[in-house]
């Protein structure tokens, strides 16, 4: 399994990483069987969220692995906070808050990696630089990042937090490219022009800040791997995949680690046979022609 660096810190990750959203309904027993095969497979970054399951799944993960023994220095942890019932938190209350249990669920003293979620429209960036300090001095969070945010909204918070903002967590999949999109089409009337996320693409590789792909095989809300109303994509995806060994889900997950940025993928299966096509991917080098024939083949003009 290839390693990349996490943005600017000295965390070598896979670039392959478990997304364990789903976590929640699966027993003790499942849940071993899956990160076991992650762990076998060279996985090594486990990505979570303060309201997967509504905690339920940190839970499970703990039961799952011994975070309390050795395997705790072969394993990052990542955790989200901020989503609440109907509204964003980036109170400093609410971080501390939802840290401490998470690290109760997950029965571990510390976070490599801690995300705001979703951009907060009522965010006070001193608020959360207090609450990055007090989590970094108390040695509970060693690393800070962000989800779903634009440029400026993390330059707002830059203003205040000190501790360097290495990943930004963004949907990006073959069938859903807009952070690619908008600078192929540059200078044209496409739709496929429209900059919808402040060039967040070139933003993070400017800013050494880890893209990490969620959602890598959907399009919308739905899967499009051997979808009927996908044809076209998937047909290419089998081509291509055939020639590498790969299946069309893992001919996917090439494409997006074939892209310059480092990008991280984050697959959320809880299927050990297909985390194992997943990992096949990880060190696939698509050719320049495949990456754009792939990308035609979702419907995304050239001009």
């Amino acid at each position: 399994m290839k390693k990349i660096a996490l943005g600017k810190s000295d965390l070598m990750v896979s670039n392959i990483g478990l997304g364990c959203m789903t976590m929640a309904g699966l027993s003790t027993k499942e849940a071993t069987a899956v990160v076991d095969n992650a762990l076998d497979l060279g996985i090594n970054f486990f990505d979570h969220a303060d309201i997967y399951g509504g905690g339920k799944s940190e839970e499970i993960f703990s039961k799952a692995i011994d975070l309390k023994s050795s395997a705790r220095e072969n394993v990052i942890i990542q955790s989200k906070t901020a989503i609440r019932k109907g509204f964003y938190d980036f109170s400093k209350e609410h971080i501390l808050q939802s840290v401490d249990e998470s690290l109760n669920r997950l029965k571990t003293d510390y976070l490599d990696v801690l995300l705001l979620h979703r951009p907060d429209a009522l965010m006070e960036p001193d608020e959360v630089a207090e609450a990055f300090s007090i989590l970094e001095k108390n040695g509970k969070v060693r690393h800070f990042g962000v989800s779903n945010h634009n440029p400026m909204q993390i330059e707002l918070l830059k203003q205040s937090v000190e501790q360097e903002l290495i990943v930004n967590q963004l949907q990006l999949s073959l069938m859903h490219t807009g952070m690619i999109d908008a600078g192929i089409n540059v200078n044209t009337r496409d739709n496929h022009s429209l900059n919808r996320d402040g060039s967040v693409l070139d933003y993070s590789r400017l800013n050494k800040m880890t893209i990490q792909a969620w959602s890598p095989v959907k399009a919308g809300s739905d899967v499009f791997i051997n979808n009927p109303n996908f044809p076209d994509v998937n047909n290419k995806l089998k081509e291509i995949g055939e020639k590498y060994g790969l299946d069309s889900s893992g001919a996917s997950i090439a494409w997006i680690l074939r892209h310059p940025a480092h990008i991280q993928t984050i697959v959320g299966t809880m299927t050990p046979d297909r985390l194992k096509n997943y990992a096949l991917a990880s060190e696939v080098q698509l050719t320049r022609e495949e990456w754009y024939e792939l990308y035609r083949s979702a419907g995304n003009p050239v001009p």
